[in-house]
């Protein structure tokens, strides 16, 4: 079983994201723990599609972030990154104001690949969206 490394952490992972869409975005991570990781973005004009709520894609940039570093933080021993090589969101709901959380737990934790689902919720704490993505593990 692939563990939580050590040597990553929340803070590990806010200078990791420096310069990078994620900051831009505005990702937070507020919690990191064995197969589970939680962040959060505070919604903002920018961040809305010209209809006035949130956009999809920032919606899948938290989502896809929280994934990415729970995979960063679980790689197995000698592998030196990972790449995404499928994902998939279901939109049930939606947001315009206030802070929204993603929080992703591993399905799957191979030597090759990891399989990740988050949950996104609206500052209500209603679900707002459905994310899985594939991992490939990279040597």
């Amino acid at each position: 079983m692939t563990a939580l490394r050590p040597d990553i952490t929340t803070e590990s992972l806010h200078v990791r994201q420096r310069g990078t869409l994620p900051e831009l975005l505005g990702v937070r991570v507020i919690a990191l723990e064995e197969r589970t990781l939680i962040a959060e973005l505070d919604v903002r004009a920018e961040l809305l599609a010209p209809n006035g709520f949130l956009h999809a894609a920032t919606v899948i940039g938290l989502a896809d972030t929280a994934c990415g570093y729970a995979c960063i933080a679980h790689l197995p021993e000698k592998a030196q990154n990972f790449t995404t090589i499928e994902l998939k969101s279901n939109f049930v709901g939606t947001a315009r104001a206030g802070t929204i959380r993603a929080v992703a737990r591993a399905a799957h934790l191979g030597r090759s690949t990891q399989l990740w689902d988050a949950t996104v919720t609206a500052p209500d704490g209603k679900t707002i969206a459905l994310f899985r993505c594939t991992q490939m593990v990279l040597y």
